[in-house]
């Protein structure tokens, strides 16, 4: 691995001319950015024309639509997205042609050891969030960080940032061991569940994966001492814990009901006061892992409480659409039963007659593996509609539907397209609601369309 990164160093400097396959997506958009930044010439194809594919053609790298042999010429290397395999037609004519092919996180692994802190943020829940509130702690800190966040975060305009600092935050995901290509100084754990079960065999293939990400981490582990798997996970490694147990060293105390205010105690000691403009217990865990880091840092409370309190949430986590007949249109990001779980706590907290939720699944094999996990949580809503499953990156070779959700919800509603959903909605929506529309794929285009 690291004499591939060596390898891929080679070619990401100016001059130098990179395609990427996948462009489009969440880590990808912002690492092509982040190279056409550093001088380097990048092009890159996608499946399909979206904001981030009209993002990156506006910044003024090349992106063509549909994958096709005639897209790699004049590559000096190819970095792709995990989900790009050896049968795409890029990646063929590449392997043919001998051009070097490497993964994304090869490549955040490369630009990151420049740094002397490389702050990597991991979870089954959480990371986006938590490594935009870090984000927000380093630049009230004025640290001029660099960036990558699989989200938009309305800071920075973006889901990245190229800072001048001696500091990079990257969110770090453990699909495919992506994160096993980087060189974090400090790992952070958020929490570990089963997921990824097209590449993961279970539980404890996820938890092998994040114990070699802790192995990596040349300063440290911040770790959520509350979360069961977690600390099974890193069984007689050192760390720092986090949580709201006695007996983790960064602490949650004086919480208010909604869980947006309370005192952060470092080792015993009072290290600052957080008033958050996000809810639930989540973001308490999301907010002391964050305050966690910047303690680890030699970061002053007082940037942690000024960064925490100007963070109102990253783009596709409980981001505010409009309204409808009264009622507020938020949608989010929850694509595991966990995220779900939590999202649907946070809600019931704030008071609202009825919770609306329009949900629509993320990959097959996640939909199939989780299956029940997923209907106990959608059973405790008030209203649930099912947009047909989001294949992402994959086919339907199970056989299996968003149907199969529904006939075991209650009083659930199955929509085979959005515009359908929207429709339901439109129908079903009254004064008194809170509307969420949930899910990794493209279901925000509902709320969109009902508040329009």
């Amino acid at each position: 691995m690291i004499m591939r990164n060596e390898k891929l160093a080679e070619f990401l400097k100016p001059g130098k001319r990179v395609h990427m396959v996948g462009i489009g997506g969440v880590s990808m958009r912002p690492l092509a950015l982040v190279l056409h930044d550093r001088g380097i010439t990048v092009t890159g194809s996608d499946m399909n024309s979206s904001g981030s594919t009209e993002e990156l053609i506006r910044s003024g790298i090349p992106v063509a639509i549909g994958h096709r042999e005639e897209n790699i010429l004049g590559a000096d290397c190819i970095v792709r997205t995990a989900a790009a395999r050896n049968d795409n037609p890029e990646i063929a004519a590449a392997r043919a042609a001998g051009i070097p092919i490497f993964e994304r996180a090869q490549a955040w692994g490369v630009i990151m050891r420049e740094y002397r802190n490389a702050v990597c943020v991991s979870g089954t829940h959480g990371k986006t969030t938590t490594t935009s509130m870090v984000t927000h702690i380093l630049m009230a800190a004025k640290a001029d960080p660099t960036v990558m966040i699989g989200g938009a975060l309305p800071l920075l305009g973006a889901g990245h940032r190229v800072g001048n600092g001696d500091t990079i935050v990257l969110e770090s995901c453990e699909y495919c061991d992506s994160f096993l290509n980087f060189y974090p100084s400090l790992a952070i754990i958020l929490n570990v569940e089963a997921d990824h079960l097209d590449y993961f065999k279970d539980l404890a293939d996820v938890e092998k994966s994040f114990r070699a990400f802790a192995g990596l981490a040349t300063s440290g582990v911040l770790a959520n001492g509350d979360d069961r798997n977690t600390m099974d996970t890193l069984k007689g490694m050192d760390f720092v814990t986090f949580g709201l147990g006695e007996q983790n060293r960064i602490r949650a105390v004086n919480i208010s009901e909604d869980w947006s205010e309370f005192d952060v105690l470092c080792d015993g000691q009072r290290y600052t006061h957080l008033k958050l403009s996000v809810y639930g217990r989540h973001n308490t865990l999301n907010a002391l892992a964050a305050a966690g880091a910047a303690w680890m840092l030699g970061i002053d409370g007082e940037a942690v409480a000024e960064g925490l309190a100007t963070f109102t949430g990253a783009g596709r986590r409980m981001e505010k659409k409009g309204t409808f007949n009264g009622a507020p249109v938020y949608d989010d990001y929850a694509h595991h039963p966990g995220e779900l779980s939590c999202l649907i706590d946070a809600v019931r907290t704030q008071g609202y007659k009825r919770v609306v939720v329009a949900f629509q699944p993320h990959t097959y094999t996640r939909t199939h593996a989780l299956r029940e996990d997923f209907i106990e949580q959608l059973k405790r809503v008030d209203v649930c509609v099912v947009a047909e499953i989001y294949a992402a990156r994959e086919q339907n070779l199970i056989g299996i539907s968003s149907r199969d959700l529904v006939e075991k919800i209650p009083g659930a509603t199955y929509c085979e397209t959005l515009p359908e959903v929207t429709e339901f909605l439109k129908a079903n929506v009254r004064e008194g609601d809170i509307v969420l529309t949930v899910g990794a794929g493209d279901i925000y285009r509902a709320g969109e369309a009902l508040v329009k």
